[in-house]
């Protein structure tokens, strides 16, 4: 028997550098939390913002804290198709050679060069609970999902460190896929 995760469905969202922040917001502008995410000092901020592409707009993306130290767009395969923009598939804060986008909030308009990702699937642990589960940082691993739908994911990556907790983070396009619900686990498989 494998390893059992509980799934975190990302919906798509926003994080912005402190430059960004304030160039939208004001000077010396900071995120008001409203929701702790599971992954500790992580939360959803009240602050929202527009996606613009080539063909379209996604209105009122979360922003998530704290501020990064790069601006990055993360959204589903459907999300980036609809608003004309080809995604790669990236770890977060692998950002270079990927497409930009204009971010708009308060009437303001920011360009961005690059930093527009389908986030790689993946899983949270910390290091005591990556040891139990048989994987280290980086390891890439196969998750099964049961279910009405079930399936198995391929190409996982995990990522371990004092900071993560266990939890698995599909996008809605994968969660949509494999039918998962707020209570929904996966089990990795190697």
């Amino acid at each position: 028997m494998g390893y059992e995760v509980k799934i975190g469905i990302s919906n798509k969202h926003v994080h912005l550098s402190q430059e960004a922040l304030e160039f939208l917001y004001g000077a010396g502008h900071q995120l008001t939390p409203i929701k702790d995410l599971v992954q500790p000092g992580q939360f959803a901020s009240e602050e929202r913002v527009d996606v613009v592409g080539p063909k379209g707009t996604l209105k009122g993306l979360r922003i998530l804290g704290p501020v990064r130290k790069e601006t990055q767009v993360e959204l589903s395969m459907t999300d980036a198709r609809t608003i004309g923009i080809t995604a790669p598939i990236r770890e977060s804060g692998k950002l270079e050679g990927t497409p930009g986008c204009t971010l708009v909030a308060n009437g303001k308009e920011l360009v961005i060069d690059h930093g527009v990702i389908v986030a790689w699937r993946h899983i949270h642990l910390d290091p005591e609970e990556a040891k139990e589960a048989g994987v280290k940082d980086g390891d890439i691993v196969s998750v099964k999902i049961e279910g009405e739908r079930g399936l198995t994911f391929d190409n996982v990556l995990v990522r371990s460190g004092e900071k993560h907790k266990r939890e698995a983070h599909f996008d809605t396009d994968e969660g949509n896929a494999a039918g998962c619900g707020g209570n929904s686990v996966c089990t990795i498989i190697k």
